[in-house]
């Protein structure tokens, strides 16, 4: 494998955060100095601000913890891979916390002034003219969570240690905002918060040609698309007198579709039928049986989205 090309790389010092131009096809490696450090990600697309990274696009296609070989995802209705994960060295990555706010280290633990991922986050990219409002939840790197029986979220202490890195290729052009979290009073990272470095490299012929093929769909739309292609500026919202309504598909007909079972498929759907759902109602239980069947066969194909 041919050696990377080091473009820059710096320290980032706990409380602080920095926006960083990284052009399609840059590496940011973001590396433990002292290890048990968490550090908050986001990305925008360098040329529309408005296309950005989403944690729970990424959550529902790679699970709740991405690593090697996932991508990062931007919202709907863009839905593209913004970001391709290359390496990463702890394998321990969040996607379901949000970031820490001024508000939770005041109204939870009664300090009105806390350093916090959001207001790092604000801070860093008010640099490209992006304010408070433009913050989002953040991919949580290095972070180690889990769920508890019955749906409660836990964090626990970290175990990344120096030199433990993640690489993050873009796969187009990124206005990407690391911050160290600031969460010096919890678990997040073991108690105290901590410098990490970041450098940029170019990828090499090899890197890039590791990135999986993607699907190119036409519901992946970008504001030409739009019926309203402008971004509003304007604060205070007012109706628009010329509005008129385009819903897709409405009105939404319903047919009846006449199933026939004989014996055995009677048999098979009194048997698997859910009826705690679904009553007498033999209909409902069978789609709800066909659309569960398809799901778990062919899901990953209809979405082009494979682990």
């Amino acid at each position: 494998m041919s050696a990377r090309e080091l473009l820059s790389s710096w320290v980032l010092e706990p409380g602080t955060g920095k926006a960083i131009e990284l052009l399609r096809g840059q590496i940011l490696r973001i590396e433990q100095i002292e290890g048990g450090q968490c550090v908050d990600f986001n990305c925008f697309n360098l040329h529309d601000y408005k296309e950005s990274m989403h944690t729970g696009r990424t959550r529902t296609v790679h699970g709740l913890y991405p690593t090697v070989g996932h991508f990062m995802w931007s919202a709907p209705p863009r839905e593209r891979a913004m970001a391709y994960i290359l390496e990463d060295t702890v394998n321990c990555n969040d996607v379901m916390f949000p970031r820490c706010s001024a508000n939770l280290y005041e109204g939870v633990y009664g300090l009105p002034v806390h350093t916090n991922c959001h207001d790092i986050q604000a801070e860093a990219q008010r640099e490209y003219g992006l304010t408070p409002d433009d913050v989002h939840d953040s991919f949580n790197l290095f972070m180690r969570t889990g769920v508890r029986p019955g749906g409660a979220l836990f964090i626990e202490r970290q175990s990344s240690k120096p030199g433990d890195h993640i690489d993050l290729l873009a796969l187009i052009d990124l206005l990407a905002v690391p911050n160290v979290c600031g969460a010096d009073i919890m678990r997040t990272s073991n108690f105290s918060i901590k410098p990490v470095r970041l450098s940029i490299y170019q990828a090499t012929e090899q890197d890039m040609a590791g990135v999986p093929a993607l699907c190119s769909w036409p519901s992946q739309r970008t504001p030409a698309d739009f019926r309203n292609s402008q971004i509003k500026v304007e604060r205070e919202l007012r109706r628009d007198p010329d509005y008129t309504p385009a819903f897709t598909n409405v009105p939404i007909v319903y047919q009846d579709h006449p199933v026939t079972l004989d014996a055995q498929e009677q048999a098979l759907l009194q048997q698997h039928a859910r009826r705690e759902l679904y009553g007498k109602d033999d209909g409902a239980a069978l789609r709800d049986i066909v659309f569960s069947w398809w799901e778990e066969r062919f899901i990953t194909k209809v979405t082009g989205h494979a682990d």
